[in-house]
Parts: C-alpha cells; structure tokens; sequence
C-alpha cells in the first residue's frame, strides 16, 4: 500500500498541481499586497482619504462603544461588523488575478493550440487534352496541337 502511495505521489500530474498551488499562493499574495498597498490608496486618495480595509458597518457595539477608528479598533472592542471595505479589496484582488491568468496563460495556450490555417490551393489554370496528353488552357474548347473537339 506504500508503494502504490508512492507512485501516486511522484506521478507528474500530483507534482505538478503542488507547484501550482504553491505558485498560485504565492502569487495571490503579491496581488493582494499590490492592491492593498499601491492601488487602494491612490484610490481612496482621489475619493476623499478613504481607506477602503477600514471601511465597515457596525451591527453591535462592543464593549466599548463606537465610534471606531478602524476596523483593528472594533474588532478589539468586540463590536460585530461588516467590512464591505475588505470585501472590495478582495473583489479587486480576484480581477486583477483572473486578467493575470486570461493573459498570460489562457490566451497563449489557446494561442499555441489553434490549428495554423493551411492555404488553399490554387485553381488550377490548365487541363490537360484527353487525346494528345498536352497540357492546354482551362477554358479551352479545342486542342492547339491535334485540334480535337473538347
């Protein structure tokens, strides 16, 4: 049973897809420091000085009551929030990983695997003449060399 765990595990397939997540993993967190620590904060820049990860609504105080400062703060007091400012965080991460992966791994692939179109061939431009063997025009009626009726 060993050995047919071994062989699963080192078949191409499972290797592959490890280094895959493994990749994807890392990938996701430099998306996610990307749009947290680049994008956001021009964004919320131009639209009045908003932080967009501290942006929540509070459903129940904490023990201390609000208003909090920043999401840190509520979740400190024990106040019960939603924090539809992470969630655009995480909607933009997703867009920017799903362009990523449509660019640079989708369209390539689909790219590669298209079939090249071959050239028709030409039309042919001559025939050839059933009774002398001579090669004539297409539109030929009549043979040049043993003028025989086509």
């Amino acid at each position: 049973m060993l050995k047919d765990f071994k062989a699963f595990i080192m078949k191409g397939n499972v290797v592959d897809l490890a280094v895959g997540i493994i990749v994807g993993v890392a990938f996701g967190t430099i998306v996610s420091s990307l749009v947290n620590d680049v994008i956001m904060p021009p964004i919320g820049l131009a639209l009045g000085k908003i932080d967009f990860s501290n942006l929540m609504v509070v459903l129940r105080q904490g023990a201390t009551p609000g208003p909090y400062a920043s999401l840190a703060a509520a979740k400190a007091a024990g106040a019960v929030t939603i924090n539809y400012g992470t969630f655009v965080n995480t909607i933009i991460n997703f867009l920017i990983i799903a362009l990523v992966v449509f660019f640079f791994i989708v369209r390539p692939i689909a790219r590669m695997q298209t079939p090249k179109k071959v050239a028709a061939p030409a039309a042919p431009t001559t025939k050839e003449c059933p009774h002398c063997a001579t090669s004539i025009p297409i539109k030929a009626t009549r043979c040049p060399n043993c003028t025989s009726q086509l």
